[in-house]
């Protein structure tokens, strides 16, 4: 019996709450700026804004679950999202036959060998004090052999890279599906935020954000110059679609099928992520996330935890990226910009809310339909008040009105955080958490 009202108060508590009315309110707003959008600027600018939006609530996604489910503030949302870029890039475009028909990968092997034969010698010694060499002695071993492997090691790959860029400018794609590149690089985005979670997460939420941010820079530096691999400022275009692209469809119908797919993708990683918060694994996290002293008291493995749920926002942030480079049909080392890609995501997860998926979702395509037409609005603003002033006061139009106009993006977005953190300042709709009598 007491069982059984125990699950009648649960069950009560799940099914009597309060009427979803913020949600309804916010949705209504999102979906009537949606059409407002298709209304006045077309659907093939309209549908393309929406799939860029969608990619940026997958990213939005992955970041939520580390801030709002575990208190881990990553600034380094651009260097996952280049990765992802950087996988779906060298997965799907097509095999340069140039570089396969060469000596240039047996080359490029061995250096690739030399390099790991130089990390391992390194680390081998790194431990010589397991066999009774003092620790002093074992310190200056390590140096002096990682200085010297160091510079052999790159000086070889050096030389094959300068070959390969010479010769047929980077090494390629592998031309698989699109589905591979896009998995691969959630895989690879979870993979690097597995060894910065290890190195990292020990720090508190400050220099975390620092820390992350220095990391993405160099993984943004490292892909800029790396010409042999990603042709660096040359850019690698097109990237193949998982749909059919706009010359087989046109422009709407092919960018309505890939934001079919990226919806999709959201549902499912919704759902998924709905199930893990009201899991025992998602109560856990947000009982370290309040109060680890107390978790760790309670024999929870706290930094296991933690990285996991880093590594999985990470993977999100890889496939978001992977799939907004996709559609964006180009590898620009240098369009990865932490104002786009990590200050835009985080304003969409305050907006929406930190730890509320459905939050999240709503604020990112919310922000994103603010961040692109605050442009052409301030525009069309703008040429009203010169025209104004020209006609009724004689003033001379201004030359620079699309660069202007370009800037209010950020002038906007700055007044919208400016105002959710004064009067919402855990989002528009707050992460709701259940408690069970």
């Amino acid at each position: 019996m007491n069982n059984q009202n125990l699950h009648r108060r649960e069950a009560a508590d799940t099914t009597t709450g309060t009427f979803p009315i913020r949600e309804l309110i916010m949705l209504t707003v999102v979906v009537a700026a949606v059409g407002a959008v298709f209304l006045f600027m077309g659907p093939a600018y309209s549908t393309r804004m929406m799939v860029e939006a969608s990619c940026y609530a997958i990213l939005a996604l992955g970041l939520t679950i580390q801030w709002g489910y575990a208190g881990q503030f990553n600034a380094g949302v651009m260097g996952f999202v280049a990765l992802g870029g950087f996988s779906a890039m060298t997965f799907t475009v097509p095999v340069n036959e140039a570089f396969w028909d060469s000596d240039l990968p047996g080359q490029l092997g061995v250096a690739l060998l030399w390099i790991v034969a130089a990390v391992v010698v390194v680390i081998g010694a790194s431990r010589l004090d397991r066999i009774g060499v003092p620790k002093r002695l074992r310190t200056l071993i390590t140096v002096i052999l990682g200085i010297v492997l160091y510079m052999v090691a790159i000086s070889h790959f050096r030389g094959v890279a300068d070959q390969i860029e010479d010769q047929v400018e980077f090494i390629g794609g592998l031309g698989l599906p699109v589905w591979v590149g896009w998995i691969v690089g959630g895989a690879l985005a979870g993979g690097i935020g597995y060894f910065i979670g290890n190195i990292c997460l020990g720090l508190r939420s400050d220099y975390l954000a620092i820390a992350t941010l220095g990391i993405a820079e160099i993984i943004k530096a490292f892909l800029k110059n790396a010409d042999w691999l990603t042709r660096g400022t040359a850019t690698v275009s097109p990237l193949p679609w998982p749909v059919p692209g706009p010359a087989e469809l046109g422009f709407t119908l092919a960018r309505a099928s890939y934001l079919a797919i990226t919806a999709v993708m959201i549902l499912v990683f919704f759902l998924l992520l709905q199930r893990a918060y009201n899991a025992p694994w998602g109560r856990m996290i947000r009982a370290i996330r309040d109060n680890e002293v107390s978790s760790a008291a309670m024999g929870k493995d706290i930094n296991h935890r933690r990285l996991q749920i880093f590594v999985l926002g990470c993977i999100l942030m890889g496939i978001g990226g992977a799939a907004l480079g996709s559609f964006n049909s180009i590898f620009d080392p240098q369009g990865f910009l932490p104002l786009n890609h990590t200050f835009l995501v985080l304003v969409m997860v305050i907006l929406g809310g930190p730890g509320n998926n459905f939050g999240t979702i709503l604020g990112a395509v919310a922000v994103y339909i603010i961040w692109v037409m605050s442009e052409p609005l301030a525009l069309y603003v703008m040429d009203l008040a010169a025209n104004f002033g020209h006609s009724s006061l004689g003033w001379d139009i201004p030359r620079n009105l699309e660069s202007r106009a370009l800037q209010a993006r950020v002038l906007v977005i700055g007044l919208l955080i400016t105002i959710v953190l004064r009067v919402a300042p855990k989002g528009l709709l707050p992460e709701k958490v259940r408690h069970h009598n």
